[in-house]
């Protein structure tokens, strides 16, 4: 017989952070990331995988407060963005989301983007699993699965490093513009976590 395990809700989890890594703090972010936000949130070619326009100065002021409120994880479509800074050095590198896509399953989404000065390090895959096990290990999720352009070929080796499986290949799914989008879905349990490699 088949054990349905039943996520532990949690109202608020801004007292379980920040969380460490060996190079890295995820945080809640503040009104005062707002530039660091808008360094790379403003960049066409961060924009261009998120399928929608690059922000605005003003549009990045408004999403650095907003996530700096966004702590609680109870019901569908709570979202968890977590600032991605350096122990040993000031500043925003990029973000790593979390959405509660579906509560009674426990399956959430999760999500990464890096300033580009920043990529090529490892560290989105540090990251992601960072919050994939603290996902798995302190909210009770089921299920974790990602959405990703399928031309984003940095997010496709996070996903695979982490142990992710593809699980669909959704063509020109999304209007990117004037360009047909497609993605893929790649998901994993928490069994299938493993520490990142060739990072």
């Amino acid at each position: 017989m088949i054990q349905i395990r039943v996520p532990e809700v949690r109202m608020d989890v801004a007292p379980l952070l920040p969380m460490t890594t060996p190079r890295l703090s995820l945080r809640l972010f503040t009104p005062g990331d707002a530039d660091d936000l808008y360094a790379y949130q403003s960049l066409p070619s961060v924009a261009r995988y998120l399928y929608r326009p690059a922000h605005t100065r003003e549009r990045s002021e408004q999403v650095a407060a907003e996530r700096a409120a966004q702590s609680v994880w109870r019901v569908d479509g709570d979202k968890l963005a977590l600032a991605v800074c350096r122990r040993d050095a000031p500043g925003v590198l990029g973000e790593v989301t979390l959405t509660l896509a579906h509560a009674r399953a426990a399956q959430a989404e999760i999500g990464w983007t890096l300033d580009p000065r920043h990529q090529g390090q490892g560290y989105a895959s540090e990251a992601a699993l960072a919050l994939a096990r603290f996902a798995f290990d302190t909210l009770g999720v089921h299920r974790l699965y990602a959405r990703l352009d399928v031309e984003n070929t940095g997010s496709v080796r996070v996903c695979e490093r982490l142990g992710m499986r593809r699980e669909a290949h959704l063509v020109e799914n999304d209007l990117d513009g004037d360009r047909w989008g497609s993605e893929y879905i790649y998901a994993a349990l928490a069994a299938d976590m493993v520490a990142p490699s060739g990072s």
